[in-house]
């Protein structure tokens, strides 16, 4: 019955995947690359989990 109340898991992981690629942007700008590489790996899991949801 509430059914438009319920959030899209789809939209939360792009909203996720946006803020995270735009926080490996700003690690990168300063030149931190352990920082950029632990965030990159953060990306793909998040870009994983949107693919298998299709």
């Amino acid at each position: 019955m509430f059914g438009f109340l319920r959030k899209d898991p789809k939209k939360q992981l792009e909203a996720k995947l946006a803020k995270l690629l735009e926080e490996a942007r700003d690690l990168q700008r300063r030149g931190d690359m352990p920082g950029l590489a632990r965030k990159s790996a953060e990306v793909k899991e998040v870009g994983r989990q949107l693919d298998a949801l299709g």
